[in-house]
């Protein structure tokens, strides 16, 4: 499928089928989000593949009473890091070398930066929304890469992330739920499915600088 074809054909399901994804179609999916873009490749985030049906059917509570949380093949959560910090930068670091040979110079002056502009800035706030932006960078590759590989999705922010937060634990390990989305495939009685995507027109989105 070319891209403009995927992206028309998906949309925001509603009604999934019992359909189960396939573990290597899953995996290309997890992997193309996993080379998303992100700031200085930091990543400052976790997919959580939520597994458990009995732990997905509590989820459904905390999220609005959408079915598609348990009835779906696949729910994943996008977990972003409450904060970063010095460690943080470090454990990249340590990455980074292994995989690009820094001389010390180049590492330590990488470091330096990171630390100063991600860490040593005083505006928490800021370094927060730093941190969702990046997460939801992730998330919109992956709809995309969904769509090319006819996975059908549905991206939902609309949970109570506090518990989602709660019943995944994630507390202790520095993260809170930013975002959930569902996968697998769609229901032929979804009647979604059949109806116009409604968007801004070109000439309505895209302003040329000069005019």
């Amino acid at each position: 499928m070319h891209l403009l074809e995927a992206l028309n054909w998906r949309y925001a399901v509603k009604q999934f089928s019992n359909h189960t994804l396939e573990e290597t179609r899953l995996h290309t999916l997890l992997e193309a989000t996993r080379l998303s873009p992100s700031a200085y490749g930091l990543q400052p985030y976790k997919l959580l593949l939520v597994e458990d049906q009995a732990l997905r059917a509590e989820l459904v509570t905390h999220s609005y009473d959408q079915q598609k949380v348990l009835h779906s093949s696949h729910l994943l959560v996008f977990a972003a890091c409450r904060d970063i910090g010095s460690e943080f930068i470090r454990e990249h670091m340590t990455r980074l070398h292994a995989a690009r040979q820094l001389d010390e110079a180049a590492h330590q002056g990488m470091q330096q930066h990171y630390q100063l502009v991600l860490v040593d800035q005083p505006n928490t706030e800021q370094r927060q929304q730093w941190i969702r932006d990046q997460t939801f960078l992730a998330l919109g590759n992956l709809l995309t890469s969904a769509a090319l590989l006819q996975i059908d999705t549905c991206p939902m922010t609309g949970i109570i992330p506090e518990q989602y937060d709660r019943l995944l634990e994630l507390e202790p390990h520095g993260l809170t739920t930013l975002a959930t989305v569902t996968l697998g495939f769609r229901h032929p009685h979804d009647d979604y499915a059949s109806q116009p995507k409604v968007r801004l027109g070109m000439e309505e989105l895209v302003m040329r600088v000069p005019a």
